[in-house]
């Protein structure tokens, strides 16, 4: 039986996710997806940037990762909204539940995209065009924002068809419309190149994925080793190598508590990084406590957008279940570890779960850490009461 496999990916996700949670849930009139709108920073701070942009800042010139300086210089009746990481999780975890209902076989590929295995699910949900329609259309009923969903017989064409044209679409890219739909497409577009490989390829004389698929593999295997073997066999639709390649150098999992995200941009500030590692910080430490558990080692790993990955652990004098703590150590671990490279998927990860803390007072012996580790433990029963957004911090909560 043939494979069938669907790419689902949101719509320009963190401007998607803003809009539906100020409509929906702050009742708010206006959709910042259809005004010239950005998220990435604060009109105060004047600073950050493009993590996210409209459609109609698109036509602006506007690109993702751009300054905010830049954005404006070109759009300048642009709104900027702050990003606002623990909204978007919820957002994506509420997606992740309607796709359960059609399929067990899921791989969440980062925040905002997944891939389900559909194969021999016909008989019970339709064909496979049918299908896709109707999960595009409960995400967008149920939830207030749109997705692409792309189909094929392996997970790199289902990718590839998905950022077709958008928003709110269906396309297919099965193996024998490759040369019909795929390799026009400019060689930039293809998965797995980037800047640098482009203008690699651009000086080999290739232009577009079909001007790949059609060069000879030993030539680009010449000048750009195994990773030519890669994306030569992605041109030609080949996507067998893709687990390889995206989960390259992935800490394996272990033993303890950890948390990860995949990003859709590249993460240059660390002021962004820190956001993101304590959203992550927070669900690890919660998990922790839920168990009734504490910690004695935190590691922080990242993987940037050559696909290397860097990660440091520190273990700790005593062992703890205080959100604020672990996130202590977690940025001094980062700022330890990062050299200032594009990162597109951050991870918090603790080990050696005890259900004892021998606690040795020194560096938080200031911060009162039984007073925090009550708050912590108040926080989580308001939360499992009356939701995650019913108590937050005050760093998520930054307004335009």
């Amino acid at each position: 039986m043939e494979k069938v496999i669907f790419h689902i990916d949101v719509n320009s996700a963190f401007l998607s996710w803003e809009a539906a949670y100020r409509i929906r849930e702050l009742g708010e009139t206006e959709d910042l997806r259809l005004i010239p709108c950005v998220v990435g920073g604060s009109e105060e701070s004047r600073h950050g940037i493009v993590l996210a942009k409209s459609e109609s800042a698109k036509k602006y010139g506007v690109i993702t990762g751009e300054p905010l300086v830049d954005a404006r210089r070109k759009c300048p009746g642009l709104r900027t909204v702050p990003g606002n990481f623990p909204v978007y999780v919820k957002y994506s975890k509420a997606m992740m539940k309607i796709l359960e209902d059609y399929s067990p076989d899921i791989e969440q590929y980062s925040i905002d995209e997944s891939f389900l295995d559909m194969t021999g699910t016909e008989k019970l949900f339709g064909p496979p065009l049918e299908v896709a329609h109707t999960i595009k259309d409960r995400i967008y009923n149920e939830l207030g924002f749109t997705v692409n969903v792309g189909i094929s017989t392996n997970k790199l064409l289902a990718k590839m068809a998905s950022d077709f044209k958008k928003p709110n679409l269906v396309h297919t890219l099965f193996p024998e419309e490759v040369p019909t739909k795929m390799w026009p497409l400019p060689v930039s577009e293809l998965f797995f190149v980037g800047r640098q490989t482009t203008k690699r390829l651009h000086s080999l004389g290739i232009f577009t994925i079909g001007d790949l698929a059609k060069t000879d593999k030993k030539v680009i295997t010449d000048n750009l080793k195994g990773h030519g073997d890669v994306i030569w066999e992605f041109a030609n639709g080949n996507g067998e190598s893709m687990d390889n390649v995206a989960n390259k150098n992935r800490k394996p999992a272990n033993k303890g508590y950890s948390n990860e995200t995949t990003l859709p941009f590249d993460v240059t500030e660390a002021s962004l990084a820190k956001e993101i590692l304590l959203s992550l910080t927070e669900t690890v430490a919660t998990r922790i406590r839920a168990d009734k558990s504490y910690i004695s080692v935190v590691s922080v790993y990242f993987v940037d957008n050559e696909f290397r990955q860097s990660s440091k652990q520190i273990t700790l004098d005593s062992a703890t279940n205080v959100t604020n703590e672990i996130y202590h150590h977690v940025c001094q671990l980062f700022d330890q570890l990062w050299n200032g490279s594009p990162i597109r998927l951050l991870g918090v990860q603790t080990s050696k779960a005890t259900t004892e803390s021998h606690r040795q007072y020194s560096l938080f012996e200031n911060q009162n850490v039984e007073k925090l580790s009550k708050l912590d433990s108040a926080i989580d029963a308001i939360r499992n009461k009356y939701g995650d957004d019913s108590i937050k911090r005050a760093s998520f909560m930054k307004q335009d």
